[in-house]
């Protein structure tokens, strides 16, 4: 994605919030990750298309990541890493600014705004896709 970042292919996904797995002696358990104070907030991308030799054409985008905050470090304790979330404030620098006003945009998001609970390992199965995987497991 060098390509995209150096053409300023800049975009924004739209989150509720996101799934992390923590390493324990159990196995792998899986965490919702959102924010204490927005319902829906935006994660840093990048977009491309590509043309296949076939002439099909592919559209994808990546979510940036950063090394964790405190909080998602203990969370996701095998990576130490946490997907980009933008400050509301920084989204039109983000889409539309310079390269050094874009990465400036790029920084821990703070610990303290941000909640997270255990939720059913269902989560792991791409056939689930329901609404109930964001919700709190039961002990």
């Amino acid at each position: 994605y060098r390509g995209p970042w150096k053409r300023g292919q800049r975009c924004i996904l739209p989150a509720l919030g996101f799934y992390e797995w923590q390493v324990q002696e159990a196995g792998k358990q899986p965490w919702f990750i959102h924010l204490a104070d927005q319902p829906v907030f935006g994660l840093a991308g990048l977009w491309d298309v590509s043309t296949a030799a076939d002439g099909t054409v592919l559209e994808s985008c990546t979510i940036i990541t950063m090394p964790a905050n405190p909080f998602m470090a203990e969370i996701h304790n095998s990576k130490a890493r946490m997907p980009a979330i933008l400050a509301r404030g920084d989204h039109a620098t983000w889409l539309g600014g310079d390269p050094a006003g874009a990465l400036a945009c790029l920084k821990p998001y703070p610990e303290q705004q941000m909640r997270a609970h255990t939720v059913s390992k269902a989560v792991n199965s791409p056939r689930n896709n329901e609404r109930r995987l964001i919700e709190a497991a039961t002990p």
